[in-house]
């Protein structure tokens, strides 16, 4: 009985709880069906009337594990974590066309006549294949050129090509660049050689030219042929004299004509030259030739254009759109737009096909990984899709035009330094990069992924830190760089993700189709180029001049070489008489003492001023020469200015 008593408190006590639990709070009732399970623990069950927990109590167990930070900075960075989570129901964007039903004309269009999807792809890759044949006949008859009588074919020269080798790489007096005279050759040049600057100091006498052209000379003031100094563009000066057009391009025949004097400048044809009020060997003319050619660029650029339009307003497929174009933008850039120097088609051909190869990898990385399907997908407003995607990716992809009058040529300090203008262009760019990035963030927390992309920056910003802290490299951002880094943050589908994001796959084109895959570290001699060195200039001992009826000269001599800096020994001494070097001796090899000093001549009659330079041999190399001193023609020297001119040019550096 008293087991049996016992047993009847004990279901009186779980009656009494059950209907108890009908009265607790709704948070106890939504707990489940907690209350009903048997072995549910009797606290759990009970009423809690104990006081909320205040909320800072809260906040301080969240952040339990970085109670080291005050509280006055972790609540304005909870608010701000909080801030960065987004609304409590995001949104995905999704664009709602603008005149749905002119929009969507083609894809119903393009449905009415093929229902058969089949035939929509066979339409496809014959669209394709059409785009190809178009663009390579147009191009073979572009670049068919009938010889030139008396003379041969052409020969295709780079924008930047010249006889003449500057500073010292043609060796003494000139030897390497011979022969001087009694030659020439047929030539071709390419469209937009206007452009083609020298991207450092060039000295032309007692002159510096930078961010232009190398035209030296052209038409006298009394008429006749144009004359332009060795070291001169070929093209560029072709396009001074007239004999091609900077448009299209075309060919002609230069004929070398040995020593000249008295180069006049002039600007002609969009090309300014500079003048030269003495002597140089090597000097060339144009002479007239029957031949035509034009550059195939812009009719190439025209063919792809259109056939990428086409193909954007009939297709709906993301990949199918981003693959082709993808494919076409980069030939077209490869082989037309924005070639870099090449001797034959062929052998363009070959090496971009090497890049397309991992450019094609980098594509689906993208496609894929990278947002750009995420903001193609379901996208049915073609017409904006070809304005707002497709356009601004041929923009990106024609840098080379389109952001030319940037007054940025290299993203590095010494460039932006010289170049006037650079650091404005530079600051105006970076205010837009803001702008642009913080309409990004509002967009990504209206999605909810803004935490997700912002540790994604973080860790590429921790990347490139630690790229910055490496020894003997520098970091350098390339075009193809600066597209992968950004282009995540263009994963959505908004008008303007749109825009950036083909802006920026059309800058990644143009980087890899021009210049390949350059390192993105790299060391500081590979960065420098031809700029200075900042290297010892030779101290010039006041000169002896000797005046006399039939020959004068001049002596030079210069103070013992101070130690070179980083272990960079000092060899010998280079001297440039004209931008000519005549004289190069080494310190080994003087022996008895006699080569401490370098004796000019001048002989009677020679009325113009000469230039004289020099420069720290290191092994064959030059190092920084001095701005040019002048020995003028009343025999006076004229002392150069302190600091170095042009660095010398790597022997052997003729461009043809």
């Amino acid at each position: 009985m008293g087991e049996d008593s016992t047993e009847v408190r004990a279901q009186v006590r779980d009656v009494e709880r059950q209907a108890g639990s009908a009265n607790t709070s709704s948070t106890t009732v939504a707990a489940g069906e907690l209350s009903d399970h048997p072995d549910a623990p009797i606290d759990e069950l009970e009423e809690d009337n104990s006081p909320p927990t205040p909320r800072f109590i809260q906040d301080e167990g969240a952040w339990k594990r970085w109670k080291w930070v005050p509280y006055s900075v972790r609540r304005p960075l909870q608010a701000a974590a909080n801030w960065a989570r987004g609304p409590a129901t995001p949104r995905a964007f999704k664009i709602e066309p603008l005149l749905p039903q002119i929009q969507h004309v083609p894809i119903v269009l393009l449905t009415k006549v093929l229902p058969n999807r089949k035939h929509r792809i066979l339409l496809l890759f014959f669209w394709l294949a059409m785009w190809l044949v178009t663009f390579a006949v147009v191009m073979r008859q572009a670049l068919v050129v009938t010889d030139i009588s008396g003379w041969g074919p052409a020969i295709k020269l780079g924008c930047g090509a010249a006889f003449w080798a500057s500073d010292n790489g043609c060796g003494i007096d000139g030897n390497l660049c011979r022969p001087f005279t009694n030659g020439g050759m047929p030539f071709r040049c390419p469209a937009s050689c206007s452009s083609y600057h020298v991207l450092n100091p060039r000295a032309v006498g007692d002159q510096e030219l930078v961010y232009q052209s190398l035209v030296v000379g052209g038409p006298s003031d009394s008429g006749g042929d144009a004359v332009y100094r060795g070291d001169s563009f070929i093209c560029g000066a072709a396009i001074h004299a007239g004999i091609i057009s900077d448009t299209d391009g075309g060919c002609g025949v230069v004929k070398l004509i040995g020593t000249q004097r008295d180069f006049n400048g002039s600007t002609r044809n969009g090309i300014p030259s500079v003048g030269f009020d003495s002597y140089f060997p090597l000097s060339f003319t144009f002479e007239s030739a029957q031949c035509e050619a034009r550059d195939p660029k812009w009719s190439l650029l025209i063919v792809s254009v259109v056939f990428s339009t086409v193909l954007s307003l009939f297709t709906t497929s993301p990949a199918v759109f981003f693959f082709s174009v993808f494919t076409g933008v980069y030939w077209t850039v490869g082989m037309a737009t924005d070639t870099p120097n090449y001797s034959s088609v062929a052998s363009l051909f070959s090496r971009e096909l090497g890049n397309y190869v991992p450019a094609m990898f980098a594509a689906w990385v993208m496609f894929d990984k990278m947002g750009v399907r995420r903001a193609l997908d379901g996208l049915a407003a073609q017409i904006e899709k070809t304005v707002l995607w497709l356009g601004p990716c041929w923009v990106g992809a024609l840098t080379n035009h389109t952001f030319d009058f940037i007054p940025i040529q290299r993203l590095t300090e010494h460039d932006l330094d010289q170049q006037p203008g650079a650091r404005v262009a530079l600051a105006i760019i970076i205010v837009i990069l803001v702008l642009a990035t913080v309409s990004q963030i509002w967009f990504f927390r209206q999605e909810g992924r803004l935490i997700r992309y912002l540790q994604y920056y973080v860790l590429l910003g921790i990347g490139l830190l630690i790229c910055v802290a490496l020894p003997y490299l520098k970091l350098r951002i390339h075009h193809y760089i600066l597209a992968l880094l950004l282009l995540p943050g263009t994963s959505m589908q908004t008008r303007f993700s749109l825009v950036y994001q083909g802006l920026l796959v059309g800058l990644f084109l143009n980087g890899i189709a021009r210049w390949g895959w350059d390192p993105f570290l790299q060391t500081a001699y590979a960065i420098q180029g031809d700029q200075q060195l900042n290297s010892p200039l030779p101290e010039i001992l006041s000169p002896m001049i000797e005046l006399g009826k039939n020959i004068s000269t001049i002596t030079f001599a210069w103070a013992p070489p101070p130690l070179g800096p980083d272990d960079v020994t000092l060899d010998g001494i280079s001297v440039l008489v004209n931008d000519v070097e005549r004289f190069e001796t080494y310190f080994e090899d003087d022996v008895d003492g006699k080569q401490q000093n370098f004796t000019w001549t001048r002989e009677a009659g020679v009325e113009e001023k000469e230039y004289f330079r020099f420069a720290w041999l290191h092994g064959s190399e030059s190092l920084d020469y001095t701005k040019a001193g002048t020995w003028n023609a009343r025999g006076e020297w004229v002392q150069m200015a302190p600091g170095p001119s042009r660095i010398k040019m790597r022997r052997g550096a003729r461009e043809l």
